[in-house]
């Protein structure tokens, strides 16, 4: 076992130091850079259409909220949207809960 000692550190001294030492920090940054395209980069995305959609809202748009509720924008306000689901039934539901929009005519439809 000892044997093998000497063998190591002749290794090390020689020029494959600089690679050894180079290594971690390129998978370090391989896995920031594959991290970055696989994850954060579409959830920007993601986020940055749903503000877009958030924008554009108007009364008479018929959405689907994240509670899973189809309705149709009466009014809207800077943070809050009333949204009538039935006949004469309004409520109001934060705007960065509507989760998008559905094509029109999609609630006689169901």
């Amino acid at each position: 076992m000892n044997g093998l000692i000497p063998e190591a550190q002749a290794q090390i001294a020689g020029g494959s130091s600089m690679n050894g030492q180079l290594a971690p920090l390129v998978m370090m940054v391989l896995f920031i850079v594959i991290f970055y395209f696989l994850l954060i980069r579409p959830q920007q995305k993601k986020a940055k259409e749903h503000q877009l959609m958030l924008g554009r809202l108007a009364a008479g748009d018929e959405v689907l909220t994240a509670a899973g509720i189809l309705a149709r924008i009466t009014s809207i306000s800077d943070s809050f949207v009333t949204v009538e689901i039935a006949e004469g039934v309004r409520i109001k539901v934060q705007k960065h809960q509507i989760s998008s929009l559905v094509p029109k005519g999609t609630l006689k439809n169901s």
